[in-house]
């Protein structure tokens, strides 16, 4: 993006103040004056928010960091399922809805407090039968049902560290997973149901674990009757898990004890495995639901994403629970059976705070204003949005049509990532949203916008947004892979290095304008050109490819693929057509290229670098800028 479009960007001045009826309800009244509060005394700042959870031993030092790694709450125990169901159970919460589950079909599910404590210590028992124990790796390959909650749960239970895997990505990018946690259990489903149809599940994992002898068992959540026969003497049914003692004591863990595994995209074919912990991690994604999702225990909270997802760990599963709260999940597409679904729901169930992806409203923006206007919105206090820029458009259309013109509600945006846990920069529901601008740094964040150098630079300048110290939330390392990790914080010293481009204003209110890394950024779901480009190469008629992330209206931006075949295969409708299916095998349908482009050669560098921005400008009819470096 150059300069002269950045400066058009972050000189648009639109602002919407926050509606009344919002902001004198909001638990925190005054977001600046909570960040001076974190400045004056940072340590004292996180000890009197870890001071409102159950802690078995309390630790003796807020916090270490060291340019690099950074500790929080050190020596202290807990485990994060004391504090989301036995102190809620213990309490008058007991028997309060902790989930309200909903299938695409119209099934609900309901499961209060004390229901899903004792499911989740029958299962807790039955990994611990199959030999599961403190620090085991166990992949979760499940749809969005309460039975995946269930399973992250179970694991943090008793000390294993759970890795889920989005049931929507394919058997390679599965296997990869399990390989590199080395996982000894994998728990699955035979289906998951989007749009009316099964999806296969237990097919994928087959092919997934296949020759992998270090699984040692395979739970399988069965769906349908009659149930799948199973295949290989390691497999074990879901519901025989569930046939154990309802009574299991939580693993003491240390502050500092990994929680879960969560894989991202990076730059390289390797998938990332980000590290967050017990401690901290529930600390702090607590702190924002509550001062900027502004969720309480009066609240119906529905966030849209999913448990394979940064979001769904945070904010469907962890925070909310710790925090008490009753939380709407669901499965399946956001527009089926018929498009208004949405809304029925909020309508139905009252949802009062909602978080979902732009993509999600530019997709409901298609339908028109008419759809939102036959339901009943007006329980719907705040919507906020993340996963990728919020465009004024879409941001406009909302606000109008969803929130009642600030009459009832409020959309809000917030800029996080996988590694960070949760919200980071965002717009408090009390300060005014900036068009297209993600809001201010929040409590315990310090971001900057920087150049190559590492120096600030002026307002309205872009540059690299960096964060200058960690948080309780933050990432702890990458799974076996520590000098990846420390080079997040030794691009820049001391500093850790988001990957993005961002501007900031006078007033600290920052526009994060897109990746510039080649991570393409697909309806909120981060995809490394890596991973697609392997796959296309592991076609037999491909010999070498390329893949570009250009603007899409809904997804925010869509994958186009270029590839040179090998000799002896043709240029056809045919082959570009079986290419694309190749790859929605290979890595699932969010990786899906939307076109192939089969070329005789590829642009590369001298140093034998494909140069993808010369492509991108090829296809979007735009400048590519400085091409001295492009072979002849």
């Amino acid at each position: 993006m150059t300069q002269a479009a950045i400066e058009k960007l972050s000189n648009e001045k639109t602002e919407y103040p926050a509606p009344e009826i919002v902001a004198k309800n909001a638990f925190l009244q005054d977001a600046k004056a909570e960040y001076a509060r974190w400045q004056q005394d940072p340590d004292g700042f996180w000890a009197a928010e870890a001071e409102k959870f159950v802690w078995l031993e309390k630790w003796q030092t807020v916090s270490k960091f060291d340019g690099c790694n950074h500790e929080w709450f050190i020596g202290g125990k807990t485990n994060i399922t004391l504090n989301a169901l036995d102190r809620h159970v213990n309490s008058d919460r007991r028997n309060v809805a902790a989930f309200i589950w909903l299938g695409e079909d119209g099934t609900e599910k309901i499961v209060t407090y004390d229901q899903l404590l004792r499911m989740v210590n029958r299962f807790a028992n039955g990994l611990k039968s199959l030999g599961v124990r403190k620090g085991d790796r166990v992949v979760i390959y499940m749809p969005l049902t309460i039975e995946g909650v269930v399973s992250m749960l179970a694991c943090a239970r008793i000390g294993a560290i759970h890795s889920v895997v989005y049931a929507g990505l394919g058997h390679a990018s599965l296997r990869d997973r399990i390989e590199d946690a080395q996982a000894k259990v994998v728990i699955t489903g035979d289906v998951g149901f989007r749009r009316g149809k099964a999806v296969p599940l237990k097919t994928i994992t087959d092919e997934a674990v296949a020759d992998l002898e270090f699984v040692e068992k395979i739970v399988v959540f069965s769906r349908r009757l009659p149930k799948i026969e199973f295949v290989s003497s390691r497999e074990i049914d879901f519901d025989d898990l569930l046939d154990f003692p309802d009574k299991c004591e939580a693993e003491p863990m240390d502050s500092e004890d990994t929680l879960f595994i969560l894989y991202t995209s990076g730059t390289t074919g390797k998938p990332k495995g980000v590290v967050h912990v017990h401690g901290g991690f529930m600390v702090g994604t607590v702190y924002h639901l509550e001062t900027f999702f502004d969720v309480n225990k009066s609240d119906v909270f529905w966030c849209t994403s999913d448990i394979g997802w940064i979001v769904g760990h945070s904010y469907i599963v962890y925070a909310p629970l710790c925090a008490g709260v009753t939380t709407v999940f669901r499965e399946g597409a956001i527009d089926f059976p018929h498009q208004g679904v949405a809304w029925e729901i909020v309508e139905k169930y009252g949802v009062s705070k909602m978080f979902t992806a732009p993509t999600a409203l530019r997709f409901f923006m298609r339908f028109g204003a008419e759809l939102p206007a036959k339901y009943d919105l007006t329980s719907l206090r705040q919507i906020s949005c993340a996963g990728e820029p919020l465009n004024p458009e879409a941001w406009d259309w909302s606000q109008k049509n969803l929130c009642g013109d600030g009459r009832w509600g409020f959309v809000v945006d917030n800029w996080w990532q996988t590694e960070l846990g949760g919200p980071t920069i965002a717009t408090p529901p009390t300060m005014a949203m900036r068009s297209g601008k993600a809001g201010i740094a929040l409590a315990g964040v310090e971001a900057s916008v920087v150049d190559a150098e590492g120096n600030e630079v002026e307002p309205n300048v872009g540059g690299r947004l960096i964060l200058r110290r960690p948080f309780p939330h933050m990432m702890r390392t990458v799974w076996n892979d520590a000098p990846r990790y420390e080079r997040m914080w030794k691009q820049l010293e001391g500093c850790y290095v988001s990957g993005d481009v961002a501007v900031m204003d006078e007033d600290g209110y920052i526009q994060v304008l897109g990746r510039a890394d080649d991570v393409l950024n697909v309806a909120g779901h981060r995809i490394g050109t890596a991973d697609v480009e392997s796959a296309l190469v592991s076609h037999p008629a491909v010999a070498e490819a390329a893949v570009i992330g250009v603007p899409d209206e809904i997804k925010g931006e869509s994958i186009i693929g270029f590839v040179q075949l090998r000799q002896g295969h043709e240029k056809s409708e045919s082959l570009s057509a079986s290419l694309v299916e190749h790859v929605r095998r290979e890595l699932g349908p969010i990786a899906t290229p939307s076109k192939i482009n089969i070329v005789a050669g590829l642009p590369k560098t001298r140093s034998g670098k494909i140069m993808r921005r010369y492509l991108k400008a090829l296809e979007l009819g735009t400048d590519a800028g400085d091409l001295s470096t492009l072979e002849e």
